[in-house]
């Protein structure tokens, strides 16, 4: 499939965003929220097929030693078919050196583990909406 990687927040669709990561069951927010956390992102990365946007994710970093990956999410006809592989790699090249941390949405582990992400036995987190977050799988 042939794509067209972008890495500029400008003339995004935050509406087409915050649908697409409600449409895939994960965390999402009004579509200015949206706008805001990928513009004050380390790397934002979107993925475009026909003009049409079907994928993107975020990392914040301080680039030196710590990142983490947020909103990789793609719209769900077009999942299988790399997209989120690309989406992964264009980020993770952009903070290499930098220990990187993830939460997967519940059922996603192994594609994170296909780029060398592995459990963690104390990872943690304060949910800004916890009952949410228990009906997708993330628990105690």
């Amino acid at each position: 499939m042939d794509v067209d990687i972008r890495f500029d927040c400008s003339g995004i669709d935050w509406t087409l965003v915050s649908e697409t990561l409600k449409s895939v069951g994960m965390a999402y927010h009004e579509p200015d929220a949206h706008r805001r956390a990928f513009e004050a992102s380390h790397t934002a990365v979107f993925i475009f097929h026909d003009g049409r946007m079907v994928g993107f994710g975020r990392a914040i970093s301080d680039d030196v030693y710590q990142a983490a990956i947020y909103d990789v999410a793609v719209v769900p006809e077009f999942q299988g078919g790399g997209i989120g592989a690309i989406i992964v790699k264009e980020i993770l090249t952009r903070v290499s050196g930098c220990t990187v941390l993830l939460y997967a949405a519940p059922g996603k582990e192994d594609f994170y583990k296909k780029f060398g992400f592995r459990k963690m036995k104390t990872g943690m987190a304060l949910f800004t909406n916890p009952e949410r977050m228990a009906e997708r799988g993330f628990t105690e």
